[in-house]
């Protein structure tokens, strides 16, 4: 059963043995799951009722989750959190933006550890003391990502993303309060002109919902590559190949880097280049493929505000050992403009737009559009 995962041999009978211990704490934990109604994931969009999430998943990763399946399929829910606190494991969900505990849902603190190491297995990373961090891709973008004590002072914690309930078109994320028709319009008019652009926000302000819909603008005659560390986005385009970072194994071996993965994308013969997200050193292979003519990149990038972008990219700069003024020069020539999104009573909108230049001081400065 564990082989349909990918996960190596080695690791099957130790899987498959911590399914069947996890997954009797979850189905008989005590929950209420139903505290009020679930937000729409985008209002004043009349759709169609979605899929259920867990449809993707295999049996036995649904049996781990237990009672937990519920809120996975729930549409108002993006994120399910579970934590040892006080000696015990407890429950949050985040509805529309809303994050709240789960009432009267307790387990044992080593049920949310098993849970932790069955969800990674499934996902074929690894999770033990050598090994007490990981992220995985589950089902249709489902990411989980866990940590496990001594790491986690309290005990284990797991935290699960949930993608979407249905994809949203660009279209439909206008209609829902983006930003407006002549706005919008703009936005269209740098994937038409093929302009490279960075997608930046704080956690949950929806970077990779506008990413996945602008990608659904690229024309089907045009090749996709799209790179993540963990595989969260979902264009519906008739020409994209998904690639994801692959972590060492055990002994160390196997590692498939995000740097690397830039690379091998350029030698895929891609129409444009899709960096997930931008947290390290492939951020100088980035610059360098949209610097040499691969026009129409995108990628999104962690940051509070447009003012931060440039502090944001100089530190990750760093990291790929760019000088600052090097980096400048670098971002100003491949990046053509930063949209800003944020979220707000549970809709995406686009906050402002911005434009990379060299400062007089030769550092990276990014200055707002006017919106």
């Amino acid at each position: 059963m564990i082989a349909q995962y990918g996960v190596p041999d080695t690791y099957s009978h130790a899987a498959t043995d911590r399914i069947s211990r996890c997954a009797p704490y979850c189905l008989n934990a005590e929950m209420t799951l139903s505290s009020g109604s679930a937000a729409d994931e985008a209002p004043g969009i009349v759709q169609a009722a979605a899929p259920r999430r867990s449809a993707s998943l295999t049996v036995d990763v649904r049996r781990a989750l237990g009672g937990v399946l519920e809120l996975v399929d729930e549409p108002g829910v993006r994120d399910i959190l579970l934590q040892v606190s006080a000696g015990e494991g407890r429950l949050w969900a985040d509805r529309a933006g809303t994050l709240a505990p789960i009432s009267h849902w307790r387990v044992p603190p080593e049920a949310v550890r098993q849970l932790a190491c069955t969800l990674i297995a499934a996902g074929g990373r690894h999770l033990d003391e050598l090994h007490p961090c990981a992220d995985v891709r589950l089902g249709d973008g489902i990411r989980v990502h866990a940590v496990l004590d001594p790491v986690a002072v309290e005990g284990a914690a797991v935290s699960i993303r949930l993608p979407a309930a249905q994809v949203l078109s660009f279209a439909e994320l206008l209609r829902a309060g983006l930003c407006t028709s002549t706005h919008g319009a703009q936005i269209r008019q740098l994937i038409i002109d093929r302009k490279n652009f960075l997608v930046t926000g704080g956690t949950g302000s929806g970077k990779t919902t506008l990413l996945t819909a602008l990608l659904e603008l690229v024309p089907g005659t045009e090749r996709i590559l799209t790179i993540e560390d963990v595989a969260e986005l979902r264009p519906r385009h008739p020409h994209r190949i998904a690639l994801e970072a692959r972590q060492a194994n055990s002994e160390g071996a196997g590692e498939v880097a995000l740097d690397r993965l830039l690379r091998e994308a350029l030698r895929m013969r891609p129409d444009r280049i899709v960096l997930g997200e931008c947290r390290g050193a492939e951020l100088a292979t980035l610059l360098t493929a949209l610097n040499t003519g691969h026009d129409g990149g995108a990628g999104t990038l962690h940051a509070n505000g447009i003012a931060e972008v440039g502090a944001r990219l100089e530190s990750l700069g760093l990291m790929a050992g760019l000088s600052a003024e090097l980096l400048a020069s670098q971002v100003a020539s491949a990046v053509h403009c930063v949209i800003h999104v944020e979220r707000r009573n549970g809709v995406h909108r686009i906050a402002g737009l911005g434009r990379p230049r060299v400062g007089e001081s030769g550092r990276l400065c990014v200055d707002e559009i006017p919106w």
